[in-house]
């Protein structure tokens, strides 16, 4: 099981959650909805090879730019040595997954907390098929992406599974790979 331990530590505070003050922050989203736009942002440098490296610093945030980052964070991508990359860091879609996991933890601790749910103990386990014959122009009827990805939470609490499960499924990054969001790329040579 994943880490343990944010049971309701005071009235205020469950799972590790200030519930008060994220209370307080919803109710003031939903008086003034522009404070919920976000905008998140990082910059990519390839560094040879199978390697790329990610930075991110600033976002928008609460109706402005967010100054609270005083150093960026960097993320290192490569590819396993059975597809020619160095195998030096996690793939793009291990990413991807750690993103989906991630947000649906975060999603679903806020919501219980926000609900009373105690949570002893939360993890997940998530998979995802990839046939790159797809993304490699081999074959044109086999999908560029992932196939499925299969999602499993385990936790010890008395909160309720279809409960917990519908909670996790709120998760924005669960929306957004699920609704298959639009992208727009741009491309400039030099």
């Amino acid at each position: 099981m994943g880490a343990s331990a944010h049971v309701r530590d005071e009235k205020d505070n469950i799972n590790g959650v200030d519930v008060a003050s994220l209370g307080e922050t919803l109710d003031a989203v939903a008086k003034v909805p522009e404070l919920g736009l976000f905008q998140f942002r990082n910059s990519n440098d390839w560094q040879g090879g199978s390697i790329n490296r990610s930075t991110f610093k600033s976002f928008y945030g609460g109706g402005q730019e967010d100054d609270t980052r005083t150093e960026s964070f960097e993320v290192y991508a490569d590819e396993p040595v059975s597809i020619f990359g160095e195998n030096t860091s996690p793939t793009p879609v291990e990413f991807l997954l750690h993103a989906l996991a991630a947000c649906m933890t975060t999603t679903l601790v806020f919501n219980a907390s926000l609900q009373g749910i105690v949570l002893n103990e939360l993890s997940s386990t998530m998979e995802g098929d990839i046939d790159i014959r797809g993304f490699t122009g081999i074959s044109e009827d086999t999908p560029k992406g992932l196939s499925e990805i299969r999602v499993n939470f385990r936790a010890k609490t008395d909160g309720e599974s279809e409960e917990l499960k519908a909670l996790a499924e709120m998760s924005p990054v669960y929306h957004s790979l699920k609704g298959s969001v639009p992208i727009k790329v741009g491309f400039e040579t030099v």
